[in-house]
């Protein structure tokens, strides 16, 4: 059965006909209709096409040197980190063979600051300690001397490959904006801090958490074609094949054949740079404007989870300059000064308020705007804000499964699983099943009658793609150095 439209129910409780209006009018910019959908996918299609020609386009499309498929057997310890937007995670894999692995790990959280800081070395000196303290904590007294922990990075930015155990900076994204990164091989720069310190480690591979998912999955289900993160950023992975992506043709050692599959890194979030299919609103144009860097990463300031809490508190604002909500604070009280807080709200307030289940008294909203806001909410600000959230929470799935259509259709995959990670597939209310139901949308399973249960693409959880992801990546990179196969342009080999 086919998702109601949000809001709707919601919006019609507002006692204030003018600001139940102005909900609907909200839900009616926010809204994705199938035939745009598969008109997005359309484009998108197109614009994976061209991330692999030799000229390139907005998406990066960028080969990870991921060459084979896991089948489950690989083993050995591996040490991984995975940078993400909000946390440092360091993970040791047992992979133990027969699908099965172990784990232990530490998280830190990235101090405040720390993802615009000034200085690059404070990054990597923060990463350096961080696998310092972990690394002491399990062998406190160091490992055999000349040995080496293997050390998958994973590092989920645009980053361009050479080798497999090489990452230079693209660009930015989720919020970091550190200076004289973009452009630098990030590996040598974390080297050099682990060095200081002496630490018996080695990067092996720098990896990104989508590949990592994909992997990861692959190794416990051979059905997964696609590693997805819904989370602070938004990204999917997917194996191509060498003799489709033109940006290497004569750039590669003999070994390495048209037919070799390729695990691609789209960094999709750039998507729609040039909004030419988008339907952005006039709170997306706001968000981007606003940006460090207006007219990048379109398509992932219209579906992450570090631009949803965003959005509402945009909505929230032109409402509150409309005399339509929280008139009992004036424009320099301490509350509407937090209101005027660009990213104040992130994507938890909003998926907070969706898991409210007592749909009378919104209790959860209540304690999420004192807590967040300082503000005593009405009923009908309230009723208001579930309706936003749901409105939001809606278009960002839509749009987010747009990358999904474009890959299977690219690939004529009929029938799959994608292995979701990330904070808003698991954490935001009804995600995955409107995820589910935009796909059938695109796909036009509703008009075969397939019951959602039996949808052929099924987005799945994940396994862990930036610790066991980062291991199973490092192991296949092993197997395959030994064989004396390369994983690399030819002229990095050279190099080397």
């Amino acid at each position: 059965m086919p998702i109601a439209k949000p809001a709707n129910q919601v919006a019609s409780t507002i006692t204030s006909q003018h600001l139940s209006d102005r909900v609907l009018e909200i839900q009616d910019a926010f809204e994705v209709s199938p035939t745009k959908l598969k008109q997005i996918v359309a484009h998108f299609v197109e614009e994976l096409k061209k991330g692999l020609s030799a000229k390139g386009g907005n998406i990066p499309m960028i080969p990870v040197w991921v060459m084979d498929y896991p089948n489950g057997t690989e083993t050995g310890d591996y040490l991984a980190i995975d940078l993400g937007g909000t946390n440092l995670r360091v993970v040791l894999v047992h992979l133990l063979g027969g699908q099965k692995f172990e784990t232990e790990q530490e998280k830190y959280h990235l101090p405040k600051g720390m993802r615009t800081t000034r200085n690059r070395d404070e990054l990597f000196e923060f990463i350096a300690d961080c696998l310092e303290k972990f690394f002491y904590k399990l062998h406190p007294n160091g490992i055999e001397k000349g040995a080496l922990l293997p050390l998958g990075f994973t590092f989920s930015y645009p980053a361009s490959q050479t080798r497999i155990d090489t990452g230079v900076l693209q660009r930015w994204t989720k919020g970091f904006d550190i200076p004289n990164v973009e452009g630098e091989d990030v590996v040598p720069l974390l080297m050099d801090k682990i060095n200081e310190k002496k630490l018996p480690i080695k990067v092996v591979a720098l990896i990104n958490d989508t590949a990592g998912a994909l992997v990861a999955s692959r190794y416990t289900d051979p059905t997964t074609e696609m590693g997805l993160i819904f989370g602070t950023g938004v990204n999917g992975a997917y194996y191509d094949r060498v003799g489709n992506i033109e940006k290497l043709k004569g750039k590669l050692l003999p070994d390495i054949t048209d037919d070799s599959p390729m695990l691609i890194n789209c960094e999709y979030g750039s998507f729609d740079n040039e909004h030419e299919s988008l339907p952005r609103t006039k709170y997306d144009i706001l968000i981007d404007e606003q940006s460090p860097r207006p007219g990048q990463q379109a398509f992932e300031k219209m579906t992450a989870g570090y631009y949803l809490g965003e959005l509402i508190r945009l909505i929230l604002v032109e409402l509150y300059e409309e005399k339509q909500v929280f008139q009992k604070y004036s424009k320099d009280s301490e509350q509407i000064k937090l209101l005027y807080t660009p990213y104040l709200l992130d994507t938890s307030f909003l998926a907070e308020i969706e898991g409210d289940q007592d749909l009378e008294n919104f209790p959860e909203v209540v304690r999420l705007f004192q807590e967040f806001l300082k503000i005593e909410p009405t009923l009908d600000e309230r009723r208001l804000s579930r309706a936003l959230s749901e409105i939001i929470g809606n278009r960002s799935a839509r749009l987010s499964v747009c990358g999904i259509g474009a890959a299977c259709t690219k690939m004529n995959i009929k029938k799959c699983h994608c292995a979701a990670d990330g904070s808003v597939f698991h954490k935001y209310p009804k995600f995955p099943e409107r995820a589910a139901d935009s796909l059938a949308d695109i796909f036009g399973w509703k008009e075969e009658n397939i019951h959602p249960r039996n949808y052929p693409i099924q987005i799945v959880p994940s396994q862990d793609g930036s610790g066991v992801g980062a291991a199973v990546i490092a192991a296949l990179a092993h197997a395959r150095q030994a064989k004396g196969l390369s994983l690399g342009l030819a002229e990095a080999y050279k190099k080397a």
